[in-house]
């Protein structure tokens, strides 16, 4: 299966399946020599696992990363970093129904016509458990950030179902994680909270934006022309399952703007007085905040009766059954943190490379 490695010079592989013994990850190109805090790590991976609340799915997986190569003492070598968290209370039964039938929206249909066999326990290697090793990833790669640039990331929930929040401002991590569903604003996020409720006592499910607010990116970061920093994030972010669309600055609503409103002018400190370009212009961090938005699509596995199809193309009812998520969003956050970490260290390492004079 191709298609399992993000990045370039910083780059993620990962491994496993949402039934399987565990999943992991290989990271290579972190730099040497860089003190690594791994209960940070392990406090974004909790703030991903299943059964943290009410909201999320009831599976019960502890999520505890081990790292097996690339650290000594806690220490980056320079050699690959591998790491492993085990799975420990996959319930494969409960996906017994699926063996012959393909469930709406989801990925068996074309897993199966893809390899013509497909793991319909969990989804296997397309269940958003695959995830979780992103998270550790992008969690290194925040301290990396961190160390050399003093970067600072603000993610959090903007919107479930039509409840929105209308302030996309930089929140602290504090703010944000006052409430399960992750949106800064406690009014809000009960109006939130009380939708993903409802939705899942009908057997049903509800999307939501995730808002990603980045300071400290200096000028000059991003590849011009196929590698633009604004399209390397962009398709990190659509890698994440559900994902349905994503938008810098001032996104789709730029259409209703005439050029004169869009236009970010610049000050005499190189800053500029708007930011509609979200950070990015040409594909290159401007020294701006960059903002961008995500939205996932409600969660394909419903517990309701829908019509479907089996592998031999005849037609079934079929219900969902298991522990599934009624909306994504709350356990998406640190996912999407997560990549846009990890491309802009990628692009960070590149730009260093672009700065080497010739001898």
């Amino acid at each position: 299966m191709a298609g399992s490695s993000f990045g370039n010079i910083f780059r993620l592989t990962t491994f496993g399946e949402s039934h399987g013994k565990a999943i992991g990850g290989i990271i290579d190109g972190a730099p040497a020599g860089i003190p690594i805090n791994v209960l940070e790590i392990q406090a974004a991976l909790n703030r991903r696992k299943p059964g943290q609340s009410a909201l999320v799915t009831q599976r019960k997986e502890e999520d505890e990363v081990e790292f097996l190569s690339g650290l000594l003492d806690n220490v980056t070598t320079g050699a690959p970093i591998a790491f492993l968290i085990r799975n420990t209370d996959a319930r494969s039964k409960d996906y017994d129904h699926l063996s012959q039938a393909f469930r709406p929206s989801h990925a068996d249909y074309t897993y199966f016509k893809k390899y013509g066999i497909r793991d319909h326990r969990g989804g296997g290697r397309s269940s958003a458990r695959e995830t979780a090793s992103r998270v550790v990833g992008g969690a290194l790669a925040a301290q990396l950030l961190q160390h050399y640039w003093s970067i600072r990331f603000s993610t959090y929930v903007d919107q479930v179902g039509t409840i929105r929040l209308e302030d996309k401002l930089f929140y602290t991590s504090d703010a944000i994680e006052q409430s399960p569903v992750r949106c800064p604003n406690i009014a809000v996020a009960k109006q939130m909270e009380d939708v993903i409720k409802h939705m899942k006592k009908q057997g049903n499910t509800v999307g939501g934006c995730i808002t990603c607010r980045i300071e400290g990116v200096p000028a000059g970061w991003g590849e011009p022309v196929f590698d633009k920093l604004h399209a390397d994030l962009a398709k990190a972010m659509m890698s994440i399952n559900a994902a349905k669309g994503v938008e810098f600055g001032s996104g789709f609503s730029s259409v209703e703007m005439l050029g004169s409103e869009h236009n970010d002018p610049f000050l005499s400190d190189g800053t500029t007085s708007t930011n509609h370009s979200g950070g990015i212009q040409g594909g290159i961090s401007n020294g701006m905040p960059i903002q961008l938005r995500v939205a996932f699509k409600p969660v394909s596995t419903i517990l309701q009766i829908q019509k479907s199809i089996n592998a031999e193309g005849k037609e079934v009812d079929l219900q969902g059954k298991g522990r599934h998520d009624p909306c994504v969003v709350p356990r998406a956050v640190p996912i999407v943190e997560a990549m846009a970490a990890m491309t802009l260290l990628d692009h960070a390492l590149r730009q260093q490379s672009n700065l080497v004079k010739p001898i």
